[in-house]
């Protein structure tokens, strides 16, 4: 036996059912909502939103991945070491360097 299902969304707005209805997002005043909205009232959404959005800046919560976070080059791994030895403070050839040896590295540059 085969089952289907069927989901229909319906214009939240004027109740009208058609294949081109949406679920759209917004937020105002620290609030998010969805509504579903057909063609025509997406459309009525966006014309009254244009003006205030053409003048506002965006905020929140960005789609798109988050910036990567900076790391140092190996060349300071190199200054560090170098830094690290001329003033009696060991720290091993190879891998990572301790955070400390690293902070008062930084605090003796400024």
């Amino acid at each position: 036996m085969v089952q289907k299902t069927t989901v229909t969304l319906i214009d939240d707005l004027d109740e009208n059912i058609t294949e081109d209805v949406q679920t759209v997002t917004f937020a105002h005043e620290g609030k998010t909502y969805e509504i579903d909205l057909g063609a025509e009232n997406r459309q009525a959404l966006d014309d009254a939103l244009a003006s205030y959005k053409a003048v506002a800046r965006k905020a929140g919560r960005s789609t798109t991945s988050p910036s990567p976070r900076r790391t140092r080059v190996a060349s300071d791994a190199g200054a560090i070491r170098e830094w690290a030895a001329a003033n009696g403070i060991e720290v091993n050839d190879r891998g990572r360097i301790p955070a400390n040896i690293r902070e008062q590295f930084d605090a003796a540059q400024k």
